[in-house]
């Protein structure tokens, strides 16, 4: 049973539409499967699907799926000849091992997943004690499980159909290096604008390409990327052709974009635009790589339009500048998770699927033996880092310590300078409340913090028994945090970004669902805004970037090594300089 409490389905590749509403007519037959957790949007979507001369294989509206569910029609969509593109409308991704087993299944199918996921909550805490939990919400999780199973994210119908459109037209794209030919020099400039924030290239034109353009386009038109071959196109009608034909042999790029947009109304005699378009469609067929067609804006294909586009069969054109340059971003990062799963399938890189629910499928992790049965409540830094230290992670050297004198022997013992923390069961952010002391560098400065932290500490309800944590000062480097908070749906997700004391200021982080290789971490860490300062910004000595995935990596396998029962680990600095990667401060949270 579908529904209840839905439209029903047009099963437009078949003919069978068993749907309660209106059916715009012609219906449009393509291979774009449409899947709505919504009755009162799909009329809207299959209309502006018609409108942009989008056809589809299958629309559903889910309704209440009591029985047959959204992952059991993208099973379906998957294994239909008739569909080559998805677009989800979600409301909520109810049974999200079910939806990674299926959206994996369309990747390794060549078959893309473009979803609008509604609902964006506000970044909420999922624990009152991490910070990691204040980078972690509902909707930051699905953009990374998403992302990690490779399906394509948009933010409105729009972008759903018109993305879906485009792949379901070209397929995977080679890279991001893209060609752009252009009538319009105003149009270059949103497209160099739209380019960079999409993360797509335009490299320089190839010596042998610019020669050849030279010929092409008229003496007054600059040959660069974006190619503006001006309106001189209304005189030749041949010169926007001849450009692309020149453009897609060059050897630099990987796809060539083209401005072009269908005609809207018929001339007296319409055989020239007809013949104009079928040599457009032949050139690009013939093209030694993909061609994307995208319009100057977002308008309805009129009959006609339609008309010349079916006859002189030109391919499918993206609607607009804005909804088509994120149409092929979209394309773009598709295509790069594409061939990494289809190289993990076939043993280029090793894979393992997922052990834990949800089952997000992932490359190896580090194997991590648990090292402790689950605690409760908030586990002090001393008790949580020697839990990180027995299973390996490096951790900078500490000693508890419960009187001034035992400080200060500590304190001679690792050598000044040293730093002092309050240290107390269920304590978490020590800094908050006064509870840490840097750079101390003799016995009256230890002697001093130590009654300050200490005072610091038993002011806090519940505090129990205080003492102080010694431990040598470390300087220099990068303070990173390495986090890993249980979310309530997709289960234990890392994050990992730029830590210390600037962490929620500055919310620079990336996120991923477990398990994760370090593969994995290194490529999160190549997504920080942050990056540059790892790799050794101004001078500085740049990090291992290897070392450090290495270590997140096994800190989320002995994450989730601990069981159902934990809520968060954190660590919080991660300092790394050069090859040395170690844990300054560490907290853990039991759920219960």
């Amino acid at each position: 049973m579908l529904g209840p409490n839905g439209n029903g389905f047009i099963n437009a590749a078949a003919d069978v539409t068993p749907y309660g509403l209106p059916i715009p007519s012609p219906l449009l037959r393509g291979s774009v499967g449409v899947v709505l957790q919504s009755g009162a949007l799909a009329s809207s979507v299959l209309g502006f699907a018609q409108a942009r001369n989008v056809g589809i294989s299958l629309l559903t509206s889910m309704g209440n799926e009591s029985l047959v569910t959204v992952t059991d029609v993208i099973d379906y969509l998957v294994d239909d000849p008739a569909t080559r593109a998805i677009a989800l409308f979600l409301e909520s991704v109810r049974d999200p091992a079910a939806f990674s087993r299926a959206a994996r299944r369309a990747l390794l199918a060549g078959k893309p997943i473009v979803a609008l996921k509604i609902g964006r909550s506000r970044l909420a805490s999922r624990t009152a004690q991490a910070h990691t939990g204040a980078l972690v919400g509902d909707d930051n999780v699905i953009d990374a499980a998403f992302r990690q199973l490779g399906v394509v994210r948009v933010r409105s119908l729009e972008d759903l159909i018109i993305t879906a459109g485009l792949l379901a037209e070209v397929g995977p794209l080679p890279g991001p290096r893209i060609g752009v030919v252009t009538p319009s020099g105003g149009a270059s400039e949103i497209i160099a604008d739209r380019a960079e924030d999409e993360g797509l290239e335009l490299p320089a034109f190839a010596p042998q390409t610019v020669a050849r353009l030279r010929e092409i386009v008229p003496a007054f038109g600059t040959v660069q990327n974006p190619l503006d071959v001006t309106g001189y196109v209304l005189i030749d009608r041949t010169l926007l052709g001849r450009a692309l034909e020149a453009v897609t042999a060059d050897p630099g790029v990987d796809a060539v974009m083209l401005l072009s947009d269908l005609p809207r109304l018929a001339p007296p005699d319409p055989a020239p635009v007809y013949a104009t378009f079928a040599a457009s469609a032949k050139r690009m067929a013939e093209a030694p790589m993909p061609v994307v067609v995208v319009s100057n804006v977002l308008t309805d294909v009129t009959e006609f339009g339609r008309s010349v586009q079916r006859e002189a069969g030109f391919p499918y054109v993206a609607g607009g500048i804005e909804h088509g340059m994120h149409a092929i971003g979209a394309a773009v990062r598709w295509s790069r998770a594409y061939r990494a799963a289809v190289e993990a399938a076939n043993g280029a890189v090793p894979a393992k699927a997922a052990t834990i629910t949800p089952a997000v499928e992932a490359a190896s992790a580090p194997t991590v033996e648990p090292a402790v049965e689950a605690g409760t409540g908030v586990w002090a830094e001393h008790r949580a880092a020697a839990l990180l230290s027995s299973a390996g992670i490096p951790v900078v050297p500490g000693e508890l310590v419960h009187d001034e004198e035992s400080a200060v022997a500590a304190a001679v013992g690792f050598g000044y300078p040293v730093v002092l923390k309050a240290a107390a069961e269920g304590l978490g952010h020590k800094s908050d409340i006064g509870g840490v002391r840097l750079g101390l560098s003799d016995a009256r400065d230890v002697e001093r913090a130590y009654r300050e932290v200490v005072a610091a500490a038993a002011a806090v309800p519940g505090a129990g028994r205080v003492g102080a944590l010694v431990q040598p000062q470390r300087g220099g480097g990068v303070e990173l945090l390495a986090g890993v908070v249980r979310d309530p749906a997709w289960g234990l997700t890392l994050a990992v970004g730029l830590g210390g004391i600037w962490v929620e200021a500055l919310r620079d982080t990336a996120l991923r669902v477990l398990p994760v290789d370090a593969a994995e971490v290194r490529r999160a860490l190549d997504e920080l805004r942050g990056t540059a300062l790892l790799r050794g910004a101004r001078g500085t000595e740049p990090a291992d970037l290897d070392a450090v995935a290495e270590v997140v990596a096994r800190v989320a396998a002995f994450a989730e090594s601990l069981g159902d029962d934990l809520e968060s680990l954190e660590i919080n600095p991660l300092l790394v300089r050069g090859s040395h990667v170690e844990a300054l401060d560490a907290l853990i949270t039991w759920r219960g």
